[in-house]
Parts: C-alpha cells; sequence; structure tokens
C-alpha cells in the first residue's frame, strides 16, 4: 500500500445503536541545453518536461486505437480491424475512421462495453477544514487540490463534506464502483460536537427517524460519545450528500460547531493524518465487494 510518507495515530468506530460512541481520534520549467550541430552551429535544445508533454497531448486528443490499446482490450493494430469493422462508438456514434482522436471524457465503447484507458485509482483523503468538496476550479481551496498527485487518472470524489467539515473522503476513477455506491450508499461515522447538549428526547427523535416536512431522514446509529459531555454525539449515516446532518441538527434546534467523518464503511484513519492521503491496498479495495 502505498501512502504519504508521514503517518500519525488516530481512527473512529463504529458500534451498536445501543453501544457507546467511543472518540479516539487524535488528529482533531527545464532550462536550455546546448550542443553543436554536425557542420558546428551552437544550438539550443529545450528538454520540456513529460508532464506537461502529457498534458498537451490530452489537449490535443489521443488516437483512437491507442484509447483502446490503453484500456486493455487489445493492440493497436487489432484495434484497428475492430474499429475498421464498426465495433467501436464515440459519445453514440460508430466510428470507422483511421486516426481519429478522442479526449479522456469521451465515451469510448467496444461492442457495447465502456472503455477507461486509464489505470484505476482508489484513493482515501483525510480532509482538513478550508477545502470544498468540488472538482470546479472557482470555489477557491478544493479537495482537488490535495490530491492532486495520488493518482494520473482522472479521480472525482464519492459523497461530500462540507468546507468547514473534516475527515475521510473517498475518490476513485472507477465508474462501476462509483455508480455502486451512489445508489447504495455508504455508511460513514460521524464525531459531532454541538453548541450545547443533546437532549434525550431529541436524540431519540433522530435514532427512530426524524421527520422535516414532507421528508423523513433515517440514520443507523447515534449515541453520546463515551466520556464528553452529551454535546457530543457519534453519529452513523449512509446519506453520501454533505448537508442532511446539518438539516437535522437546525430542525432541532443546534448549531453544529464540528463535523468530522472519522470512518468511511471499513476505511478509519488509522496512520492517515489531516491534510494526508493513501492509495487503497488490495484487502482494502476489496471489502467494497461486500458492501
Amino acid at each position: 500500500m502505498s501512502r504519504n510518507d508521514n503517518k500519525a495515530k488516530g481512527a473512529g468506530k463504529g458500534h451498536s445503536r445501543n453501544a457507546k460512541f467511543k472518540s479516539n481520534d487524535r488528529n482533531a520549467g527545464s532550462k536550455p541545453r546546448v550542443g553543436k550541430s554536425r557542420t558546428g552551429e551552437i544550438k539550443a535544445k529545450v528538454v520540456a518536461p513529460k508532464q506537461a508533454a502529457t498534458k498537451h497531448a490530452v489537449v490535443d486528443g489521443i488516437r483512437l486505437n491507442k484509447y483502446i490499446s490503453n484500456s486493455g482490450i487489445c493492440s493497436r493494430r487489432e484495434a484497428d480491424t475492430y474499429i475498421a469493422t464498426g465495433l467501436v462508438t464515440v459519445n453514440g456514434k460508430i466510428i470507422n475512421q483511421m486516426g481519429y482522436k478522442v479526449k479522456l471524457e469521451d465515451d469510448v465503447r467496444f461492442d457495447g462495453r465502456r472503455l477507461n484507458p486509464e489505470p484505476m485509482s482508489y484513493v482515501l483523503l483525510n480532509k482538513p477544514k478550508g477545502f470544498a468538496t468540488t472538482t470546479s476550479e472557482s470555489k477557491g481551496n478544493t479537495v482537488m487540490d490535495l490530491v492532486a498527485n495520488a493518482s494520473s487518472g482522472r479521480i472525482t470524489p464519492i459523497g461530500r463534506l462540507g468546507r468547514n467539515a473534516t475527515g475521510l473522503l473517498f475518490f476513485t476513477n472507477d465508474d462501476k464502483l462509483k455508480e455502486k455506491l451512489s445508489k447504495k450508499g455508504m455508511e460513514r461515522l460521524f464525531h459531532i460536537a454541538l453548541d450545547k447538549n443533546l437532549k434525550a428526547a431529541d436524540l431519540k427523535e433522530i435514532s427512530d427517524g426524524i421527520q422535516i416536512g414532507a421528508k423523513k431522514i433515517q440514520i443507523e446509529e447515534i449515541s453520546y460519545v463515551d466520556n464528553k459531555p452529551k454535546k457530543e454525539v457519534g453519529l452513523k449515516i449512509k446519506h453520501m450528500g454533505n448537508s442532511v446532518i446539518r438539516e437535522i441538527f437546525d430542525h432541532l434546534g443546534y448549531n453544529i460547531l464540528r463535523l468530522d467523518c472519522v470512518t468511511l464503511a471499513h476505511l478509519t484513519k488509522k496512520d492517515l493524518p489531516r491534510g494526508r492521503w493513501k492509495t487503497l491496498s488490495k484487502e482494502e479495495l476489496e471489502l467494497f465487494s461486500m458492501l
């Protein structure tokens, strides 16, 4: 498992509905190179960084046969045959033109199956405050800035955390897994600090499923945090949005002072300091098949 070099302790664990929530999270451009030509003339050669060249190639597009080959389906030569016989579509249209170029965001399919020319990436981030969960570049500091070097693929976050919320956030470019988790949801355990003690009656109302207007919000578990004031609670929920928890407590007249996602499905913050990311291990990734 590859990860950032720094390590720190910290993990949140979920419990049954009647168990106490335990808080043990401690993470609260290249220079010219000169050489002689055969005629003795001095030439300046610019050595372009590989990353810049790659970005330029992506902007211009990738040859369709290379795109197919990179996805692991076949060789480039075999891809040319498949293209010629009409087995390849780009954005819903059959393409049989040799040398046709596509972009990474295009919907390229071989015999009906969508292709991905990038290696699959699975990244877990321990998000700090002050970063928006968005891929938009117009929103200031975003979580994409924090995982910019985590993968060569176009990873995006699954689920959301508010700008001032902290904790675990999962990124991938695996469309199949994204679709699965978006439909089924993914359990997230939050350590929440409120501006005042949570009444036992309100805790029970949340636990039973709170009615807000025409909408009833179901949670998985809620309990007070062990050895902490009753203004601190642990709440487990499958909903992947970033506002539903605040909606619950706003409705009951509480302000959230701190919101921290301490576990996400089977993943914890162990050895993952705030602001750092790691690539999931094979064992961690395999557990998603059980969700």
